[in-house]
């Protein structure tokens, strides 16, 4: 059984999608988060599962924090710890010492739209594809090995908005994916790509 430990600073919407996947030898052991009125905390909570949170806003820098947050983290003994819309930096530091279990869903296509307004960027720059990225996370921004993406079209009359909730769609069902293949052993890391075993789910899927 795998212990996973998930944070959020909103609804959690990915969270929930991994927990009501009820993915074989997997045990979600807690959702934390830097927001302790987070929505998904209380989704969490109903659920049965433990629950915390640390006001980021109360530590002296980023660093602080991130210490406090691993001592939280650490408790639980985690073998994987999932971003799943954990609106935070991480420090190199918290990298470093969850190297090789710490994943996270990025709402574009990596290499392109590091960082924030993914899919405004998309719009303007009239790409007719966008989509999110499941990735190892590293020191450098949104960079990790790719884990696994997903595509959707981008139409003429979408905004931000029609644009983010297709991209949804599309993590919901990566992300539980992702967290099996982990559990089951069928990720591995070579350098700055991942190898996967062939029963591990398709690596990129193009949905409406």
């Amino acid at each position: 059984m795998k212990n996973i430990v998930i944070l959020i600073s909103g609804r959690g919407s990915n969270m929930q999608a991994i927990v009501d996947a009820q993915i074989p030898n997997v045990r979600i052991a807690a959702v934390l988060s830097n927001n302790e009125h987070a929505a998904g905390l209380a989704w969490a909570a109903q659920r049965g599962i433990a629950t915390d949170s640390l006001n980021h806003k109360q530590f002296a820098d980023r660093s602080a924090f991130d210490r406090a947050m691993m001592e939280k983290i650490d408790a639980y003994q985690p073998d994987l710890i999932v971003l799943a819309g954990f609106m935070r930096i991480l420090t190199p530091e918290f990298c470093r010492h969850y190297e090789g279990s710490l994943i996270n869903i990025h709402p574009s296509l990596l290499p392109a739209f590091t960082g924030l307004h993914t899919h405004e960027r998309a719009i303007e720059a009239g790409c007719r594809i966008a989509g999110c990225t499941i990735h190892f996370v590293t020191p450098e921004l949104d960079c990790g090995p790719i884990i696994t993406q997903g595509a959707v079209p981008v139409f003429d009359d979408d905004t931000a908005d029609t644009l983010a909730a297709r991209v949804l769609k599309v993590e919901h069902q990566l992300f539980p994916q992702a967290v099996a293949d982990f559990a089951a052993g069928r990720l591995n890391i070579n350098g700055n790509r991942v190898i996967r075993t062939p029963s591990a789910h398709i690596e990129s899927q193009l949905l409406a």
